[in-house]
């Protein structure tokens, strides 16, 4: 193969005269290369065994990558059967491979929303089991909050004095007016039973549990439902605190008025009469499992129990005063000058400066043993208060009982007025001892003390 620019072989020039004549032969090699070829730059030619082709540039170079891309494909191929079994075995790999880790994955995936799964029934039961506890905490504090709430009054239970007719002193709505020393009812009323115990504990409504997995914010509710209920409780045990704490003072003092008075407390009990009552004896007793609350509940009922006995007690013991209002004496116990005979005398008891008609009131529970005109005190009424105990209302000018009537405290026995040995409306009031005259003020002072608490 040549370029078409390349000069051909001389070839002899053929005489027409020469025809017949014999000449040497060259090779044929040799006469290719003598052959001149016409010049062309744009031209391939391909000469193999005499024969020329001639291409284009196009198509030879067409012809060329063909053969190199079969050449190309040919190694390919062959590289490729030569290694295929490698290849396939890589694959084959690759594809286990990757299906294991997807089966991998797949069983992490399911082991965690089995985790997640535990983890809200674990949540969900220990939610319940909060919430059961609040729910039981709130049926104590209930059950606590009704205790409370049927504790009798402890402030006493001497009943107020109910008004009688003929009472100057009194309000339109039949309420006695205040005085300074202390009312025919020594024990003051009872607070609110609102401000003084927690009659109810807040409703816990327990939300559903179907809304457990949608909203994990209960965690929250249930502490601020703790917190509800722990300050119930608090506010119950400072209550039953006040309670406690209030009854052993006015049991303090309440014995500290019969000590001061020089009584004999056994003798005082086994004079008052009993109420009538009864049923079995069934005695009062603790659980083993109680707590703080039950324990100091207990202990208020052991002493309100004792503080009902004494109450009764002391309402045999005339430490009130005998009429309503502000008190004014206008003579004191002991020695005086006599108002009519201007000597040295003893005057008994306590005169109360009083109007004609205001009404005189029984200072004890007791019984009349004398109703009717006695000498200087004029009209008089006597109650026996048991135990030696008596007291005398003198000067009356109206009497509202009768000897053998059982009368209470605050009980109107008669009208302040002035007969007898009086040179005014005012009422004489006595107290006496075994039949001896003693100052009343002592007994008046023991009860404000009482009361005062």
């Amino acid at each position: 193969m040549s370029k078409s620019s390349a000069q051909y072989s001389q070839y002899p020039q053929h005489h027409p005269h020469d025809h017949g004549r014999s000449f040497p032969r060259r090779p044929a090699a040799a006469v290719a290369a003598a052959i001149p070829l016409p010049a062309a730059d744009d031209a391939y030619t391909i000469v193999h065994h005499g024969k020329q082709v001639r291409l284009g540039p196009v198509v030879f170079w067409i012809v060329v990558g063909t053969v190199v891309l079969l050449g190309l494909w040919s190694a390919a191929t062959a590289t490729y059967f030569a290694f295929r079994d490698d290849v396939l075995t890589r694959l084959i790999a690759r594809q286990a491979e990757m299906q294991y880790a997807y089966e991998d994955r797949i069983a992490e995936l399911r082991a965690k929303v089995d985790r997640t799964t535990s983890r809200q029934l674990l949540d969900q039961e220990q939610f319940d089991q909060k919430l059961d506890q609040i729910m039981k905490r709130q049926t104590a504090l209930e059950s606590r909050a009704t205790a409370l709430g049927a504790m009798p009054d402890v402030t006493g239970s001497i009943p107020r004095a109910t008004p009688q007719r003929g009472d100057a002193n009194q309000t339109s709505q039949g309420t006695p007016k205040p005085s300074p020393i202390s009312d025919t009812v020594i024990f003051v009323a009872p607070p609110d039973r609102e401000a003084r115990l927690e009659s109810r504990a807040p409703a816990v409504i327990a939300p559903p549990v179907n809304q457990f997995a949608k909203n994990q914010g209960f965690d929250n509710v249930l502490v601020r439902l703790t917190n509800s209920l722990d300050q119930v409780e608090r506010r119950q045990v400072a209550a039953l605190n006040a309670v406690e704490e209030g009854m052993d003072s006015r049991m303090r003092r309440m014995r500290g008025v019969v000590s001061d008075l020089g009584l004999n407390l056994a003798s005082l009990e086994a004079a008052a009469p009993r109420a009538p009552m009864g049923g079995p004896f069934v005695p009062v007793k603790l659980t083993a499992n109680a707590g703080p609350f039950e324990k100091q509940l207990y202990r208020i009922n052991v002493t309100r129990a004792e503080m009902d006995r004494l109450n009764r007690t002391l309402a045999q013991v005339p430490y009130r005063k005998p009429v309503v209002g502000e008190v004014e004496f206008t003579s004191g116990f002991g020695v005086r000058s006599d108002p009519f005979l201007g000597r040295p005398a003893m005057h008994t008891g306590l005169d109360f400066r009083a109007a004609t008609g205001d009404p005189a009131r029984v200072t004890a529970n007791g019984r009349v043993v004398s109703a009717g005109w006695s000498g200087g005190y004029g009209r008089m009424v006597e109650v026996d208060h048991g135990n030696g105990l008596s007291t005398r209302y003198g000067h009356l000018s109206e009497i509202n009982v009768k000897v053998g009537e059982i009368v209470k405290i605050g009980q109107v026995i008669g009208l302040v007025g002035s007969t007898g040995r009086s040179t005014g409306p005012h009422l004489h009031y006595e107290t006496r001892i075994d039949g001896e005259a003693v100052d009343p003020q002592k007994f008046l002072r023991a009860g404000v003390r009482l009361s005062a608490g």
